[in-house]
């Protein structure tokens, strides 16, 4: 029997949780630069190595990871951990009250909610052509009008926007695609 058209693509949180290593690196690939700026916040100079032992804690964890869940939740959950475990490893250092309140308000978890939203946006964006993409991060990182966009591009103004309206639903799908909960942001 013929398969008519291509199969989609198992989510990276599945293979990660049957330990596949490219799953791991698709992980690092598009989390990392998230997870590393979440922990920056916190530890300040020791992020990388943080960050390090958070993907070895996900390598070491990952037949727990359950597909069900938000792979970006669980990510910056043990993250969190890590961060709370390095602060409380500095017995000679002061840790500024702001960090220390960040990281305790309901556990830390809205911060991390946070940076975990950001981060699947991120790796879904990451996921879209390049036409569309290059629409979005004129439009939301350079902070361009629609207008500026089509003078950046040399292209029609209506082309401009057609590509926007697809690039955004296509980027919400696929940001829906990847919450397993389908919970609204």
């Amino acid at each position: 029997m013929e398969v008519i058209g291509a199969l989609e693509e198992e989510p990276v949180g599945a293979r990660l949780a049957r330990r596949e290593e490219t799953a791991l690196e698709e992980v690092y690939s598009a989390y990392g630069p998230s997870l590393l700026a979440y922990l920056r916040r916190f530890v300040g100079d020791d992020a990388e190595d943080v960050l390090q032992r958070t993907l070895m804690d996900v390598w070491r964890q990952a037949d727990r990871y359950e597909p069900t869940m938000r792979l970006s939740s669980w990510l910056f959950t043990i993250a969190h951990r890590r961060a709370v475990d390095t602060l409380r490893t500095r017995r000679h250092d002061v840790v500024p009250v702001e960090d220390a309140r960040d990281l305790v308000g309901e556990d830390g978890r809205e911060t991390a909610e946070r940076y975990a939203e950001a981060a699947d946006v991120h790796a879904a964006l990451a996921r879209l052509g390049e036409r569309d993409r290059e629409v979005l991060e004129l439009a939301y990182f350079e902070g361009l009008t629609q207008r500026e966009i089509a003078d950046h591009l040399d292209l029609p103004l209506g082309t401009v926007k057609a590509r926007a309206a697809r690039a955004a639903r296509r980027l919400a799908d696929l940001v829906r695609t990847d919450d397993p909960d389908g919970a609204d942001r």
